[in-house]
């Protein structure tokens, strides 16, 4: 048996990274508050809700600001930018919300004691875990079971999803060897060598990755149960995939499909719904309101850089698959589907200067709180998808029109965590995305929506 050896899970990271965010800048404002003449934030007055709202800012800022994308958190050439922004609203906020927080001090020199003492310790721990957390010592080794089908694939998608995830072997259950793998820096095992790797590469977890169970034989399944019982974990490559890369892997699903789409509760849950059209409407409300103060200004640039209508309205598909038209400020040039329906793509050249603009920031969108507002879309939820287009895809693509049981949204998880849609390739990434919004629809999940969407905003990521 592998000695044991420690590494953390995706959440295990995440939660390790907030908490010690906090506590370093706490500990540092606590030490810097005894020994220096800085009074401007005191924890010796039991003045609590001060410390409350200043870890309220931090999370969410961090979140908004993407400190705690495990990606960008293990390389600091990376991280550092988010450290330095993240600080920068925090205390600009914290300064200028004095009924929750300090009364501004007379002396400025306290606000540069006090922006140092949280972006210093956050720089330090986050050297510190990409130095040490983010090191090979706490790689989580994995050793995959099954067949060579699509085992690059899997490979690349799990490594790219987490840099710790690290597949160190693969024991090739087939009975007809064909042919061996090749791929670099993947080595090949015979099943009857499964306790050997197991203890000399120090595997923490095995992934079985198989399409045809009759090619686990007797032999490796009692090997496989004598592994479990003896405290090995043992996973689904499905369940594994789902997890790493939170999308659904929807082109491995067979006959048992059911057994992947336990749907949230959410999605039948009339408190939910009933809750969930309140804060659709509410904010949308709101969002009508603030559209408004951008309209002399998208009135301007579209007279300047489009030269031509300032509203766009298409036929979308919506839920249950009814269709309903979208409303959008244009973006594109006159007449730009002349010739039949055509797939928006990268560096789209039917797409004006100040039009790509507006896709960047969203602005564009601004006119479907509308369509909110009317019933036909939610805030948030899959992204509605043209009546051809949806023909096209679901000949091609497995469980496509299961994104129509719910309604589609103005963002959403596919929105925040891809990018263009140009592709069949890329529709089968956005549909995997949207079917685990649809399987783990939450509050939590959706309020995690909606702190990414204010990172693609800020980063001009739109689409």
């Amino acid at each position: 048996m592998p000695n044991p050896s420690v590494h953390f899970n995706i959440s295990e990271r995440r939660v390790l990274l907030r908490v010690f965010d906090i506590l370093f800048t706490l500990v540092t404002l606590y030490v810097v508050g005894n020994t220096f003449e800085f009074d401007y934030f005191s924890m010796k007055h039991k003045k609590w809700t001060w410390m409350l709202v200043l870890v309220s800012y931090i999370s969410v800022f961090g979140s908004i600001f993407e400190l705690y994308d495990l990606q960008k958190s293990s390389k600091f050439e990376r991280v550092w930018i988010n450290v330095l922004l993240t600080t920068s609203t925090t205390v600009l906020f914290y300064l200028f919300t004095p009924y929750f927080t300090p009364v501004l001090p007379d002396n400025r020199l306290q606000i540069l004691y006090f922006f140092l003492s949280i972006l210093l310790p956050i720089l330090i721990w986050r050297f510190a875990y990409t130095t040490l957390i983010s090191s090979p010592r706490f790689y989580k080794k994995v050793l995959l079971v099954g067949e060579t089908s699509n085992i690059e694939s899997i490979i690349e998608t799990f490594n790219d999803a987490d840099p710790n995830y690290k597949i160190v072997g693969f024991i090739n259950c087939e009975i007809n060897k064909k042919n061996t793998i090749k791929y670099k820096g993947l080595k090949e095992y015979a099943p009857k060598h499964i306790f050997k790797v197991l203890k000399e590469q120090n595997v923490s977890e095995i992934v079985v990755a198989t399409y045809d169970s009759e090619n686990i034989t007797p032999k490796i399944y009692k090997d496989l149960i004598t592994l479990l019982e003896r405290g090995v974990p043992i996973k689904e490559y499905t369940q594994v995939y789902e997890e790493l890369t939170q999308r659904i892997p929807v082109q491995f699903v067979g006959k048992d499909f059911y057994k992947y789409f336990p749907f949230s509760r959410s999605n039948q849950n009339k408190l939910y719904l009933s809750f969930y059209r309140m804060f659709d409407i509410i904010i949308s409300l709101i969002g009508a309101v603030i559209s408004v103060l951008f309209v002399p200004f998208v009135i301007l640039g579209n007279a300047i850089g489009n030269r031509g209508p300032l509203f766009y309205i298409q036929e979308r598909v919506g839920k249950n698959g009814k269709t309903f038209n979208i409303i959008k400020y244009r973006t594109m040039v006159e007449n730009a589907e002349i010739n039949g329906a055509v797939w928006a793509k990268k560096n789209d050249s039917r797409i004006t200067p100040f039009g790509k603009f507006m896709r960047n920031t969203r602005i564009d969108e601004m006119p479907q709180f509308l369509n909110v507002l009317k019933g036909e879309m939610s805030l948030i939820g899959p992204r509605p998808e043209r009546p051809v287009f949806v023909k096209e895809l679901s000949e091609v693509l497995p469980f496509y029109e299961t994104r129509h049981i719910v309604k589609p949204g103005v963002t959403g998880w596919a929105q925040v965590k891809t990018r263009y849609g140009a592709s069949i390739d890329d529709s089968l990434l956005k549909l995997q995305h949207d079917l685990y919004y649809i399987k783990h629809r939450s509050f939590v999940l959706d309020v995690n929506i909606l702190v990414k969407t204010l990172s693609t905003v800020i980063f001009c990521r739109g689409q």
